[in-house]
């Protein structure tokens, strides 16, 4: 079994774009693993590649699967999936994922609770971004909110300081631009996560940040119950 920043009570960083990508089973699907629990079945947050023409096989996901397409566009029988998509198929949900001129996705499985049934697909492209109260320079999109956690895409403008108590832990992972935490610099496609109880203190870049953020769920983590379910 893969075990790969399991340690949900201890701050976790990676930079994605540093990384050498590694072939998954399906020819032309390559990937970045980010954090992960077990073996092909695994509860994973990583950074998948698709080759033009590639595809997997029919498959469900009886863990559930979230992501956000980064470059190109993602397919399977539910539609397209342009640059800027982000999709929430619950677990038990079903397709068989693909891309005809390619495509880049970050992706997270086996996170959902088991009853969770909410199907969900935001093109942020031609969403609004609104201010995000008492954090100057922010501002947001919303993805997805449930009682355990808060999904949504967050912009910062350049030099903009992201200092604030996340509820239940955090996760940020870089879209474009880029920042500066815990003395660390952070570029497209890095990863932060941060456990149930620590502060964020970042400082954007000149370029500003894009990020997709996920806040809450870190507080109903428990890594034994996890590598149980996908064993």
């Amino acid at each position: 079994m893969i075990e790969l920043n399991t340690d949900f009570g201890a701050r976790a960083s990676v930079h994605g774009a540093q990384l050498d990508w590694q072939p998954s089973p399906m020819k032309g699907v390559d990937r970045r693993m980010l954090e992960r629990i077990g073996d092909e079945v695994a509860r994973a947050t990583s950074i998948v590649r698709y080759a033009p023409e590639s595809s997997f096989s029919p498959h469900v996901h009886t863990g559930g699967e979230e992501f956000f397409v980064l470059d190109g566009v993602f397919q399977d029988e539910h539609g397209d999936f342009p640059a800027g998509s982000y999709i929430r198929n619950p677990p038990d949900s079903s397709h068989t994922p693909g891309s005809d001129i390619g495509c880049t996705i970050f992706v997270k499985l086996w996170q959902f609770q088991p009853d969770d049934r909410n199907q969900v697909s935001v093109d942020t492209k031609s969403a609004q971004f609104e201010p995000v109260a008492d954090r100057v320079g922010v501002s947001a999109i919303p993805l997805f909110k449930d009682a355990r956690e808060n999904v949504r895409m967050e912009r910062w403008q350049p030099g903009a300081v992201v200092d604030f108590e996340p509820s239940g832990g955090l996760e940020i992972f870089v879209i474009e631009g880029g920042f500066e935490e815990g003395g660390e610099a952070f570029g497209a496609q890095s990863w932060l996560r941060l456990p149930d109880g620590a502060s964020l203190e970042a400082v954007s870049g000149s370029d500003g940040c894009l990020c997709w953020v996920k806040e809450g769920h870190l507080a109903h983590m428990d890594s034994e119950a996890f590598a149980a379910r996908v064993a």
